[in-house]
């Protein structure tokens, strides 16, 4: 039998919901899962748990830990509404691409989710499981991208073309338009003229994702 973290963590990918909106499902609070699978906290899913979890993917409880005690039987919130396989939830992760001189790399933890129409993401070409929601902090992209604008990320592996994307340049996370230079070198360039533009090498950056749509206020 497989790791029930491990089986939880591929059956989210492969349905495209978020963890959290997992957790907030069976009742609990937005990161129970998250810590769930890469904390080891707690040490197994309770009943009520695993039973919701299991009805809304399809698969035995076994595949999600062993049958439970007495014990576990004491927790039985409510479910919310379970989750329209029509819809994929994208991880809102708690850091933030600066569009100024950088922001330091925090711990990528999902904290909410948007909700999107799985058919509207297929007819847009992206893998909802491959998807991620930062903001956006500083000036350097306006008018395009403005501090407290969110991205939806593309992490999918795929050949490199000129546009808007998300790097990490040390120990910063930048949001940027890339346009490659050739032998081995690629121009940061921002939308606000104020700031210049930054060459670097392919081996002082790390591509995470193409930028493909955006949300803010008006």
């Amino acid at each position: 039998m497989s790791n029930p973290r491990d089986r939880l963590l591929e059956l989210a990918r492969r349905q495209g919901v978020s963890l959290a909106s997992l957790s907030e499902m069976i009742g609990r609070n937005p990161t129970y899962l998250q810590q769930f699978i890469r904390k080891g906290s707690p040490r197994k899913l309770e009943e009520h748990d695993r039973r919701v979890l299991a009805g809304f993917f399809g698969v035995s409880e076994e595949e999600l830990g062993s049958a439970g005690s007495a014990e576990e039987k004491s927790y039985t919130p409510r479910p919310r509404m379970p989750l329209d396989p029509a819809w994929i939830d994208v991880p809102r992760l708690a850091l933030a691409a600066s569009a100024g001189p950088g922001t330091t790399v925090a711990e990528e933890e999902p904290f909410d989710a948007f909700r999107f129409s799985r058919r509207w993401l297929r007819e847009q070409g992206l893998d909802g499981a491959m998807l991620s929601a930062i903001a956006v902090e500083g000036d350097s992209m306006e008018p395009l991208l403005r501090a407290g604008d969110e991205v939806l990320v593309d992490r999918r592996p795929q050949p490199f073309r000129d546009g808007i994307h998300v790097v990490r340049l040390g120990e910063t996370l930048l949001v940027k338009r890339v346009a490659a230079q050739g032998g081995g070198r690629f121009t940061l360039l921002s939308q606000n003229l104020a700031y210049p533009p930054q060459e670097v090498s392919a081996d002082e950056i790390d591509i995470v994702g193409r930028v493909v749509w955006k949300s803010g206020r008006i």
